[in-house]
């Protein structure tokens, strides 16, 4: 097939209705999409969109009552600023020896108590320290009314925190400080039409299994109706919580630019194969698999039939195994078993009382 010549039906295409839309939330109806293309962007947002978290952290000094693993851990699940996160490289991507402008931003943690009252250290008091890629990328994301960001710690005292905070670039796949979203809801069928659920109920499924929100979107199941066993579901509710480091359009767009550049390279790796196959014409010519691909005399898997698998499993009519037909006692590492014997109670192949 020819991927660059698919036309497709805008008409037809997939359609978002967005019920509600704040700064962290989005609440929408995907239609006219398959199931799994719906749970493919479920996933996507939920796995595979980068964002940035404190992946390194530097103590200098740490009089605090909490251990420095402990206080490295609440570090990085401090949410930061994902905005324009693709100016960022991956760390594993850049040329740097550990971190540099380029794939990292530094962030400095400087708080000492000096008074009689108990001071709180916030995600405020992380300040960005080096040069970045752009203005927004790793900055704290504080939304709280009193701008004070998550807590970090408690000090007495005399206590002090003195630390260097290296955030970089992952995704939720690598670690969960990676991800960018809270929760991600997601139903379809409300009404459960469709079968996909079995209900576990005492009395009345009905009583015991209120229909949510989502039900009011859709006609419920007219009584006696006769079950389509082809049916599919046509609508998808989402509902997408983030963790303040991107906005839920920006979410949802990276989301999707992540989805299409994975399913561009499976197409490029089938359009690659298919075209080293007709180069090939079956007879094992491509010089790039002749000592290890998929063809001919001149493969490891060929055998001078031409076909993919005549290999190991069956060379000269017959196989490591055995002979061509794999029969009993016929010179195997196997054939004098009772794996191969035709009268072997347990295994064997004519009349026996085991496993044919």
């Amino acid at each position: 097939m020819d991927y660059d010549t698919v036309m497709l039906d805008a008409s037809a295409g997939p359609r978002v209705t967005i019920r509600d839309l704040t700064s962290s939330n989005v609440n929408f109806v995907l239609n006219n999409v398959a199931l799994s293309f719906a749970n493919s962007i479920r996933r996507t947002v939920l796995a595979e969109v980068p964002t940035m978290a404190i992946d390194l952290v530097e103590i200098e000094q740490n009089t605090s009552v909490l251990a420095d693993e402990f206080l490295a851990h609440r570090l990085g699940l401090i949410p930061l600023s994902a905005r324009n996160v693709d100016d960022v490289l991956y760390t594993r991507d850049c040329d740097c020896e550990q971190y540099c402008g380029n794939c990292s931003v530094i962030l400095s943690l400087n708080a000492k108590c000096t008074g009689d009252e108990i001071m709180k250290v916030y995600a405020r008091d992380l300040v960005v320290s080096s040069d970045r890629p752009n203005q927004y990328v790793g900055n704290p994301v504080i939304t709280d009314p009193e701008n004070q960001g998550a807590l970090i710690c408690k000090l007495r005292r005399g206590q002090e925190l003195r630390m260097k905070c290296v955030a970089k670039k992952g995704i939720a796949k690598e670690h969960a400080k990676w991800a960018p979203t809270a929760a991600v809801g997601f139903e379809y069928d409300p009404h459960n039409k469709l079968r996909h659920l079995d209900y576990w109920y005492e009395e009345d499924p009905k009583q015991e299994w209120p229909l949510s929100t989502n039900a009011e979107w859709e006609e419920p199941e007219a009584e006696n109706a006769t079950f389509d066993f082809n049916a599919e579901p046509g609508a998808f509710y989402f509902d997408v919580e983030t963790v303040g480091g991107l906005e839920p359009d920006a979410l949802m767009q990276s989301g999707i630019k992540v989805l299409q550049l994975k399913l561009a390279a499976i197409m490029e790796e089938l359009r690659n194969t298919g075209e080293e196959g007709r180069a090939d014409g079956g007879a094992g010519a491509n010089a790039a698999h002749q000592d290890g691909g998929y063809g001919g005399a001149s493969t490891r898997y060929g055998d001078g039939s031409g076909t993919q698998y005549d290999t190991a499993y069956q060379r000269d009519g017959g196989s490591i195994w055995g002979g061509a037909t794999a029969q009993p006692g016929n010179g195997t590492a196997y054939g004098a078993t009772s794996y191969a014997q035709s009268a072997t109670p347990g295994y064997g192949q004519n009349g026996t009382n085991g496993y044919r």
